[in-house]
């Protein structure tokens, strides 16, 4: 408890600026795409392909201290800034290590 940082005080909108970052610097220069915006599908618009969401899910976890189950691996999920930053926020909400 008290000074650890269990992930569950952070806001979606510091939640969205680390992915975006990580994204940004990470996985958008395999891609060849040079922005996108935050509902824009990963999977569509091709900025992560099959190998950038396992690194991505590596990321989420390790950085925000929240296992990804197998069943929530889905577009719904994980499909987009909003959708991947709404979906770590509802984890980190509910998950009291």
């Amino acid at each position: 408890m008290g000074n650890v940082d269990k992930g569950n005080n952070k806001d979606l909108s510091a939640i969205k600026a680390s992915l975006k970052t990580y994204i940004t610097d990470s996985l958008l220069p395999a891609s060849g795409i040079e922005s996108f915006e935050d509902g824009d599908s990963f999977l569509g618009k091709g900025i992560i392909d099959s190998t950038g969401i396992l690194e991505l899910l590596e990321f989420i976890e390790g950085k925000f201290q929240i296992h990804v189950e197998d069943e929530e691996v889905v577009p719904d999920n994980l499909d987009s800034l909003d959708k991947l930053s709404s979906f770590i926020h509802r984890k980190t909400g509910d998950e009291h290590p």
